[in-house]
């Protein structure tokens, strides 16, 4: 592409898009042939969300992708009409478990997407006051023992719409419940234990119409030689009955294509379970369900899909009770839409969400995928690639949960970290030559009781051949653990989790906090991608470590209408990778938490800390790799998801 004026590079800069320039300089400022209107239709603009701008035939949309709530605001309507479209999720249910269960119901599922079978009202907007409160339900926990069962999902809302979280999967064998499967968005599947353990969880709770789910499967009767207990539903289909032998599947999600051209299916139901040496497991849902436990997956249950509403499977036992607990529920999603020019305008390459800002063509991916080079020429690209960030820990004898560290971060881009940079890609034109997209998920945050456990590590995100690492988890009683930021330590008087790689030009994040020593026992916050975490205090105050600072991206991913990343010290935006902050005791009155990613947050993704016994510390935010608060008792907080950038020049 050829230099252009000054002039096309202010207007490219507007916050309306490439799309619309593309409009304006082939048919509104004439050429040949293309000349055309004096003036441009334009959409309505709006913030918020993730940015992505794709055409069907001859529309142009602007879909705003919502993956942790916030705000969609209008500031003018423009003239394609008041109406946007919207999907709007909630979280998952939690899977039964510790023994055999059944699959925890999908998030509710409603949409007003033209076509779909499920489409509701039209949904007219406006400038005053033009801001609608987008919440994203986070999926639901599964049981963790046999006296306990799962939580239903949280809900989601698009201002005044609102979809309800999944029910959760039924428990075998647990007493004094005396219900089936949980009724929600979907209904949870049944499992046998007694009278009304086998029903099934009701869907469309409470009812919408169009309908925003099914209900679940029935569970086995008693004396089955397996206990094949039942699946979840799905947005759109019943889960599975359970059968002396076999578990009943997940009920299917439902496909709509929003986020980008391409249809995607959400909202799938969690499998069922089995339980005693053998049977079938019953599979997830398409749309994020969890896997159910059986022989083949040493019966452990599969959480369900971040960003789908996908209920979680459910865990199953080879033989003593207790032994596999449910899987957790996928978090919610809310995506709205608009149409926004009426001319066909394509991006050189295919895959994540799609949007143009300051020149460039920026590709966000927050699920795995592939990046497709579409263009016939070879092209060459920026990244910006993000771990799942580290679960926090949670204790409480020995000492108070770490938080969890903050996933790595690699990119070609110099300055965003001090490590050298990585080389562009060129990627050539072709499927054959596309590059694989893997986001790692954050590390799940833990609970106490029944003992001090640790969080889980973060997974790691890769572009191709190139990946970043996940976050540590944090510690409940130990050395902080490794990983791409460390973890902060637990116990009294312990060191934080080292940084792997741990110096420039390879790193990736900085090393956790450490734990203060008798008599408070504050744990250390989990390292960050800007800086370590902080260590425990006292003995005077019992201050937990806040988590490591993180990155802010840098400018050619600030595209003012899209909230990617996290806000971060200063009251800027934009930040991402902040380790998780620690968790405290101290005197009254005196003591603290850890604040995620820095002083005064939580920043940049990063999960508060807690001081309160049996309360849950703050998860990561999804799609920035932000570490989980520790607890202190309760739940560690979970590690946010990773993401990806991908940018190049339009």
């Amino acid at each position: 592409m050829g230099a252009r004026s000054s002039r096309n590079t202010t207007q490219n800069n507007r916050s309306d898009g490439h799309l619309l320039e593309y409009f304006r300089n082939t048919f509104v400022r004439g050429g040949g042939a293309n000349s055309g209107p004096t003036t441009a239709p334009t959409g309505l603009t709006a913030t918020g969300g993730v940015i992505s701008d794709y055409t069907v035939s001859s529309k142009v949309y602007r879909a705003h992708i919502f993956t942790s709530s916030g705000t969609f605001s209008v500031t003018s309507l423009g003239n394609f009409g008041d109406t946007v479209e919207y999907l709007v999720v909630a979280g998952g249910g939690g899977g039964g478990g510790h023994n055999s269960g059944g699959g925890g119901g999908a998030g509710g599922f409603r949409t007003n997407v033209s076509g779909h079978p499920l489409a509701g009202s039209p949904f007219p907007v406006s400038t005053s006051p033009g801001s609608y409160t987008v919440t994203i339900g986070g999926g639901g926990s599964g049981s963790v023992s046999t006296a306990s069962i799962g939580t239903n999902g949280a809900n989601s809302s698009f201002g005044p719409i609102t979809s309800a979280g999944g029910g959760f999967g039924a428990t075998n064998g647990i007493s004094p419940f005396t219900g089936g499967g949980g009724n929600g968005g979907s209904g949870g599947g049944g499992a046998n234990g007694g009278p009304g353990y086998s029903a099934a969880g009701g869907g469309n709770s409470p009812p919408t119409s169009p309908p925003q789910g099914n209900p679940g499967g029935t569970g086995t009767p008693n004396g089955a030689p397996f206990y094949g207990e039942a699946g979840g539903g799905g947005a759109g289909a019943s889960g599975g009955n359970g059968s002396p032998t076999v578990a009943g599947n997940g009920g299917d999600g439902s496909p709509i294509a929003i986020e980008t051209a391409t249809a995607k299916y959400y909202a799938g139901g969690g499998g069922g379970s089995v339980q005693a040496g053998g049977g079938t497991k019953g599979s997830g849902g398409q749309g994020g369900g969890g896997v159910g436990g059986g022989p083949d997956n040493s019966y452990v249950a599969g959480n369900g899909t971040y960003a789908t509403g996908g209920g979680g499977g459910a865990g199953g036992s080879p033989g003593p009770v207790g032994t596999q607990p449910g899987g957790q529920g996928g978090s919610g999603i809310v995506v709205v839409r608009y149409q926004i020019g009426q001319l066909t305008a394509t991006a050189k390459a295919t895959g994540g969400a799609i949007s143009f800002y300051g020149g460039k063509t920026i590709h966000t991916f927050t699920s795995s995928g592939t990046f497709e080079n579409t263009s016939g020429s070879p092209l060459t690209i920026d990244h910006i690639i993000v771990g799942g960030g580290g679960g926090g820990a949670s204790a409480s004898g020995g000492g108070r949960g770490g938080g969890g560290g903050a996933g790595g971060v690699r990119t070609s881009i110099p300055g965003l970290m001090p490590a050298t940079a990585d080389s562009q890609f060129t990627v050539s034109p072709g499927a054959p030559n596309a590059l694989s997209v893997t986001i790692g998920g954050g590390g799940v945050g833990k609970l106490y009781p029944p003992y001090d456990q640790n969080g889980d590590t973060g997974s790691s995100s890769s572009l191709g051949p190139v990946s970043s690492t996940g976050g540590a988890g944090g510690s409940g009683n130990t050395t902080g653990l490794s990983g791409a930021s460390g973890g902060g330590a637990g116990g009294q008087s312990q060191t934080g989790g080292a940084a792997s790689p741990n110096s420039d030009p390879t790193r990736q994040g900085y090393p956790g906090g450490n734990s203060e020593g008798s008599p408070y026992r504050s744990s250390g916050g989990g390292g960050g991608a800007g800086g370590s975490g902080g260590s425990g205090t006292g003995p005077a105050f019992g201050g937990g470590g806040n988590g490591g600072i993180g990155v802010q991206l840098p400018s050619i991913f600030r595209n003012p209408v899209s909230t990617v990343g996290a806000p971060g010290p200063g009251g800027g935006g934009y930040w991402i990778a902040g380790g998780g902050g620690g968790s405290a005791d101290g005197p009254s009155g005196a003591s603290f938490f850890g604040t995620g990613g820095g002083p005064g947050g939580p920043y940049a993704g990063g999960g508060n800390g807690t001081i309160t016994s049996d309360a849950n510390s703050g998860s990561g935010l999804q799609s920035t790799g932000g570490g989980g608060g520790g607890a202190f008792t309760g739940r560690g907080g979970s590690g946010g998801s990773g993401i990806i950038l991908i940018a190049y020049p339009s």
